[in-house]
């Protein structure tokens, strides 16, 4: 969806980066060759992309204007409706096991807004600076996540938990991961990346760690997965 928002945009000034979170390169590298970018289209294995501009989950997008200045933190975001999303939502129920119709239904719960954002990023692209969803510096800094202690120290452990994966040691890996959600719970973009080296279909229920998508989306409400859009 990325590449259909740059083919229509790109001729009027705007440029897509887009960023995987994932510490195997391998296993991103067929969805980023399969959606042919023609823009930058880069696989972060440390989630730096995390630490720097304090993104919890994805899709999420961050604006920065041609002076380098972020105009709109990280937050949600869809520019065209998500065909995965969309298959998940069509699936009878009836046709897959109980516990994966379990997770359909939550699926059907998150709440999203493509034609909304399409809209903020076109009126961006097309009046600038003039755009009222260009925020201010002082805005910007408001929106944005604080960094705690707790966060700072999940973000430790997160790396750590990634070098040792990458060196070939993933069971030491995995009380680091289980640190960093421990300590930064809103994380999903931490939860996931952990989940997902067990369970890579369903993140599901796993003896390494406490938690697992189902278990903690049924926690918060899936109709809270993506905080509302904010124009």
């Amino acid at each position: 969806m990325w590449q259909a928002v740059r083919t229509q945009l790109h001729p009027k000034g705007l440029e897509i980066v887009t960023v995987a979170l994932d510490v195997d390169i391998e296993a991103a590298r067929p969805l980023v060759e399969a959606a042919k970018p023609e823009h930058p289209s880069l696989i972060d294995t440390a989630h730096v992309v995390d630490e720097m501009f304090g993104i919890v989950n994805v899709p999420n997008g961050v604006w920065i204007d041609e002076d380098g200045m972020i105009v709109r933190p990280a937050e949600p975001a869809f520019p065209g409706k998500n065909p995965v999303m969309d298959q998940l939502r069509n699936v009878d129920p009836s046709t897959v096991p109980p516990e994966v119709a379990e997770i359909l239904a939550e699926v059907k719960k998150i709440k999203t807004d493509p034609d909304a954002y399409f809209a903020m990023v076109l009126d961006w692209v097309e009046q600038g600076a003039d755009s009222r969803h260009a925020l201010s510096p002082d805005e910007v800094i408001r929106r944005a996540m604080p960094r705690e202690d707790d966060e700072a120290l999940a973000a430790a452990h997160f790396e750590l938990g990634e070098h040792l994966h990458q060196a070939g040691d993933h069971a030491a890996a995995i009380p680091h991961w289980r640190e960093s959600h421990a300590r930064f719970p809103s994380n999903w973009t931490y939860k996931r990346q952990a989940w997902e080296l067990e369970d890579p279909m369903r993140q599901g229920r796993s003896e390494a760690y406490d938690g697992s998508w189902f278990d903690d989306v049924k926690k918060i409400g899936a109709e809270n997965y993506y905080p509302p859009l904010v124009p």
